[in-house]
C-alpha cells in the first residue's frame, strides 16, 4: 500500500473474480488492478485481450469521469488471469472499473471475495448487458461465490441459478454502493411457474392446418420416436406449417434440458428481452444460402451454430436440395453423434446438438411433378439432377420421408377442426414414455437413435411381419440401411399402439413412410 504525493489517496493491488465466455462455456477471469503512483501516466492491459478488451479502457476511464470519480494520473496495469486463452468480450468493464477505484482507494470493500461482477459500460457509467450470463451464474455457484453482480437486463437469465444471488445494477455507482454497503440491493428471484406461465404456451395449433391427415399421423410418428423426418410435396401443401408446429406436440422441455438450451442462447445474446428461461422447443429456419459456420458453427473462437441453436428441438430445412451440397454433409456426425466439435488453435469446443432434423423439398426443379391440376415441365434428366443435390449419406439419416399432396378445396372450405396438437401430443407422450421404460437408465435414448444391436433386440417382428420385410426389401428394391430404419420406425408406431411386438400393420405404416427408398418414384 502507497500514499499519492498529495497523500489524497493511496494505492494498491486490487482483485477480483469475472467470467469470459468460451464456447458456451464461462471460465473464470481474475482481474489484477495495480497502481503506481511514481511512474508515467499510462494504462496497460495484459493478459491476451482481444480487441474489444483493449478497446474497453478507454470506456472505463470515461465511465469513471463521468459517474463522478477519479481517474488516477497514474500507471495503471490490468492484468486478466490466466493469460492462455484469449478474451474477446465487453464483460470485464465493469470488475476492471472496480478494480481501479479499489486500487486508487476510492473503494473500500471486504466483499470482492464474495461477490463476482459481469458487464459492459457505457460511457455515462450504464451498466449494459452481456452474453452468457446464465452460464457465468453456473460458473460463480460453481466457483463457491455467494453471489454475482449482473446488468439489470441479464439478471432474469442469470436468477434461474439456485444457491446463488444475482444482483441487478444499473450503473457503475450502484454496483460500487452495492460494494460499499450502502446500496442494498435485493437478489432477483425466480418463479418456474411464472417463467411458465409467461413463456411456456405456443401461439399456434396442429387444428390451423387444414386437411393433411395423413401428414400429420406421419408428424406423430416422427415426434413420438425423434425421427428425422423429410417432406416432400409441391409449393403451397403445408409442409411449413406442419414443421413449424411440431414443437406443440412434443413433450414440453424438462428443467434440465430448458436449462441445457438457454445456456447456448444466452451465450450468443439470442434470449428476448425479460426472458429467463427457453420453455418452449426452439424451431430454427435458416436460409438455404447460410455457410458452414453459420450451420455447425465456427469462429476463431468458436461459437454456435444453427444446428446447436436447435437443441432440443427442431431444425428445418426448407427446399433442402437449394442447400450448397458441402454444407449439408457437415451435418452428417452432428446428426450421428448429437454433437459438434471445434478445433481451433485456442482449443476444441464441444457444443450439444440433440436435435430433430425436419426438411422439406419439392418433387422436381418447377414443383409440380405429380400435381393434379398443374402440368410438371421437367425432363427426367432435370428431375434426377434436382434429387442428387440431396446425397445419399444424408439421406440414410431421415427415417422418415412422406408426400404431401395438394389439399382439396372440401377440406380447405370445411368448417370442422382436424385433428389438434393435444390429440398428438397425448399419444407422443405415451409413445416415450414406453420408450423410457425400455430404454431404462439412458433417458435420453429414444427409438430414432437405437444402435444396431438394440435393434436386435427391441424390434422383434411376428412371423407375418417378418415375412412382409423380407418381401419388402426384395420387391421395392430396399437397402440394408433401410432395413434399419423400417425397424426403428416400427417400433415406434408400435409403441403409439401400446403393442410388445411388431406386427404386419406397424410395419406396412413404416414401409409406406420410405417414399424416396422406391425405385418408382424416382423414375
Amino acid at each position: 500500500m502507497a500514499w499519492s504525493a498529495d497523500k489524497s489517496y493511496f494505492f494498491m493491488l486490487a482483485k477480483l473474480l469475472t467470467y469470459s465466455i468460451f464456447g458456451i462455456d464461462a471460465r473464470p477471469v481474475e482481474v489484477e488492478v495495480d497502481i503506481s503512483p511514481a511512474s508515467m501516466p499510462k494504462t496497460i492491459l495484459v493478459g491476451l485481450a482481444e480487441a474489444a478488451v483493449k478497446e474497453s479502457t478507454h470506456r472505463i476511464e470515461r465511465a469513471l469521469v463521468n459517474s463522478g470519480y477519479t481517474r488516477p494520473v497514474d500507471r495503471i496495469v490490468i492484468n486478466l488471469s490466466p493469460a492462455d486463452f484469449p478474451k474477446e468480450a465487453s464483460s470485464f468493464d465493469l470488475p476492471i472499473a472496480l478494480g481501479v477505484l479499489a486500487a486508487s482507494g476510492q473503494l473500500e470493500t471486504s466483499l470482492f471475495s464474495e461477490y463476482s461482477a459481469v458487464g459492459e459500460l457505457a460511457l455515462d457509467g450504464v451498466v449494459r448487458k452481456v452474453r452468457g450470463a446464465l452460464s457465468m451464474a453456473l460458473q460463480a455457484r460453481a466457483n463457491g461465490k455467494k453471489g454475482l453482480i449482473v446488468p439489470v437486463e441479464n439478471s432474469r437469465e442469470a436468477a434461474v441459478v439456485d444457491g446463488i444471488d444475482v444482483i441487478p445494477v444499473g450503473s457503475l455507482a450502484e454496483a460500487v454502493g452495492f460494494y460499499t454497503g450502502v446500496l442494498p440491493i435485493d437478489p432477483v428471484p425466480f418463479s418456474w411457474d411464472d417463467a411458465v406461465e409467461e413463456h411456456g404456451t405456443y401461439p399456434f395449433d396442429y387444428s390451423d392446418v387444414k386437411g393433411q391427415e395423413m401428414a400429420k399421423r406421419a408428424v406423430t410418428v416422427a415426434a413420438a420416436g425423434r425421427h428425422h423426418l423429410l417432406m416432400i410435396g409441391s409449393p403451397g401443401t403445408g409442409k411449413t406449417l406442419l414443421a413449424q408446429r411440431l414443437g406443440t406436440i412434443l413433450p414440453p422441455l424438462s428443467a434440465e434440458e430448458s436449462l441445457e438450451t438457454t445456456r447456448i442462447y444466452s451465450a450468443v445474446g439470442r434470449l428476448e428481452e425479460g426472458e429467463s428461461l427457453l420453455l418452449q422447443r426452439p424451431f430454427r429456419s435458416p436460409h438455404h444460402t447460410i455457410s458452414q459456420a453459420g450451420l455447425v458453427g465456427g469462429g476463431s473462437i468458436p461459437t454456435p451454430g444453427e444446428i446447436s441453436l436447435a437443441h432440443h428441438g427442431i431444425l428445418f430445412l426448407d427446399e433442402l436440395p437449394e442447400f450448397n451440397r458441402n454444407t449439408l454433409e457437415v451435418m452428417r456426425q452432428p446428426l450421428e453423434e448429437s454433437r459438434v466439435t471445434i478445433s481451433r488453435a485456442v482449443g476444441s469446443v464441444t457444443f450439444p446438438a440433440s436435435l430433430m432434423l425436419v426438411s422439406a423439398m419439392n418433387p422436381c426443379p418447377c414443383g409440380y411433378r405429380g400435381d393434379p391440376k398443374r402440368q410438371c415441365h421437367c425432363s427426367p434428366m432435370q428431375i434426377e439432377r434436382y434429387l442428387s443435390k440431396i446425397s445419399g449419406p444424408l439421406l440414410d439419416r431421415i427415417d422418415i420421408h412422406i408426400e404431401v399432396p395438394p389439399v382439396p378445396f372440401r377440406e380447405l372450405s370445411a368448417r370442422t377442426e382436424g385433428t389438434r396438437s393435444e390429440t398428438m401430443r397425448e399419444q407422443v407422450i405415451v409413445a416415450r414414455e414406453a420408450q423410457r421404460e425400455r430404454f431404462g437408465k439412458d433417458g435420453s435414448l429414444v427409438n430414432g437413435t437405437m444402435a444396431p444391436q438394440q435393434i436386435r433386440k427391441y424390434c422383434k417382428l411376428s412371423k407375418e411381419a417378418e415375412s412382409l420385410l423380407k418381401a419388402a426389401m426384395e420387391e421395392m428394391g430396399l437397402s440394408a440401411r433401410a432395413h434399419d430404419k423400417i425397424l426403428r420406425v416400427s417400433r415406434t408406431i408400435a409403441d403409439l399402439d401400446q403393442a410388445e411386438f411388431i406386427d404386419v400393420p406397424h410395419l406396412t405404416e413404416a414401409i409406406n413412410y420410405r417414399t424416396l427408398d422406391r425405385s418408382s418414384w424416382t423414375q
